[in-house]
């Protein structure tokens, strides 16, 4: 056992296990941040990503101590108090969950993308989710809802001056 410092949300957290322990298994069950899912354990379809530094990361796959000292973010960590991340609000819509299993996943690759590339086109969002498997099959509405968002987010931008 050891203890790590995590960064998570803009909120430090001190957790004793050991280190090759999923991130997910401490974020779900050690710090009660279950937006991530547990889906395949294989870093496969995606439920459980979160962002390191601002990347998509499979939670299930990371150990521990390897998110020690970096920031992370979970889908509980992207709303703005009780305003919805534009992604967030985009795939509530749209209607673009079904059964909202992967939609945490979904969202955080979503949000890793347009931070990086706010003008995504329906190529780039494609590729960006590739990694993220929706059982439900609403794969338009999701590309919609992430497409909604980048609009949104010009527009917002487009308001401010200076």
């Amino acid at each position: 056992m050891a203890n790590f410092k995590l960064l998570i949300n803009g909120r430090q957290h001190n957790v004793d296990t050991i280190p090759e322990r999923s991130l997910l298994s401490v974020l779900r069950d050690d710090l009660d941040l279950t937006g991530a899912k547990y889906g395949c354990g294989e870093g496969q379809c995606g439920a459980c990503t979160v962002l390191l530094d601002g990347a998509p990361a499979r939670s299930c796959l990371t150990p521990v101590q390897a998110a020690t000292g970096r920031t992370i973010t979970s889908i509980e960590g992207i709303a703005s108090g009780d305003k919805l991340h534009p992604l967030q609000q985009a795939f509530m819509d749209v209607d673009a969950m079904q059964c909202g299993y992967c939609t945490p996943g979904m969202i955080m690759s979503g949000v890793a993308l347009l931070r990086r590339k706010p003008d995504a086109t329906d190529a780039d969002i494609r590729q960006a989710l590739q990694g993220n498997i929706c059982r439900c099959g609403t794969y338009p509405r999701i590309i919609e809802a992430v497409r909604r968002a980048a609009v949104a987010a010009k527009q917002v931008k487009g308001t401010h001056h200076g």
